[in-house]
């Protein structure tokens, strides 16, 4: 059982580098990290924290960090988005970008990787035989370098696949041996570029994406960080651009260019 004041330190440290609200977790934080403490090499919660924050080469703070950071998804989870992109966003890029060609799309929450390849279904699917004229390709991001290994991995049950459309399941994924788990095929994980980034970091990008999907990953924030991640998002975002969030999260848009389409889809104001 760790301390209280290891407990202190540890969602202190999460908070700071990662924005992540772990206050009134410590029975989660414990248990995750319970058997990990058993196994060694660390004694305690402050043998932890010490390894964390003199390891060089940043590999036990990625440890901790999958530790603590929960990725629950599903392919067609909250479908009425990607129906949403389909039916309204991609007909205005396709119009918006005729000259460049050249679509934006970032998902800054891939976990597994589900969401992401989810959205490159829904473009590959839109754009049809259009599709090898255009740049199309998704950049999927987590701070978990864990989930994203998984993500890059592309297999998947069959049980995990059950909700995906069986003319998406066949075009997109192809049956392992054995006959219990699907691999994705390399059309649509060409598709998907993924990367480790940390939300509270500078965003990094050159020029303004056209969507982001950020869903379910604010309920971790607090209001203050919450408030300042959206304000990362909206200098980011290109005028008309949209933004995504999870259908039980909230954001305060006081002070941003945002309007809400209908609750978790919102709009940056053009011009």
């Amino acid at each position: 059982m760790i301390t209280d004041e290891e407990f202190l330190r540890i969602s202190t440290y999460m908070k700071q580098r990662y924005g992540i609200d772990l206050s009134q977790k410590k029975v989660i934080v414990n248990g995750r990290l319970e058997s990990h403490l058993k196994a060694g090499p660390w004694k305690n919660g402050t043998e932890l924290m010490n390894a964390v924050e003199s390891d060089k080469s940043g590999d036990t703070e990625k440890l901790l960090v999958n530790l603590l950071t929960t990725n629950h998804t599903y392919f067609m989870r909250e479908f009425e988005h990607f129906d949403y992109l389909k039916q309204v966003v991609l007909p205005w890029l396709r119009t918006k970008e005729s000259r460049t060609k050249d679509l934006r799309i970032w998902c800054g929450a891939a976990s597994t990787g589900e969401e992401p390849y989810m959205i490159a279904m829904v473009i590959s699917d839109f754009f049809n035989l259009e599709r090898d004229s255009w740049d199309t390709k998704v950049l999927a991001t987590d701070i978990s370098s864990k989930v994203l290994r998984q993500a890059m991995a592309g297999v998947y049950t069959a049980e995990q696949l059950q909700k995906v459309p069986p003319q998406w399941r066949k075009r997109f994924f192809s049956l392992m041996a054995g006959g219990a788990q699907y691999r994705v095929k390399d059309e649509l994980r060409q598709e998907v570029i993924f990367r480790q980034f940390n939300l509270m970091d500078p965003f990094p990008f050159k020029r303004k994406m056209h969507a982001i999907f950020l869903r379910n990953v604010m309920i971790y924030f607090d209001e203050v960080t919450k408030k300042e991640l959206i304000q990362k998002v909206c200098n980011t975002l290109e005028p008309g651009g949209y933004l995504f969030i999870g259908t039980t999260e909230t954001i305060d848009r006081s002070g941003t260019p945002l309007q809400m389409i209908q609750p978790s889809i919102y709009r940056k104001k053009e011009g």
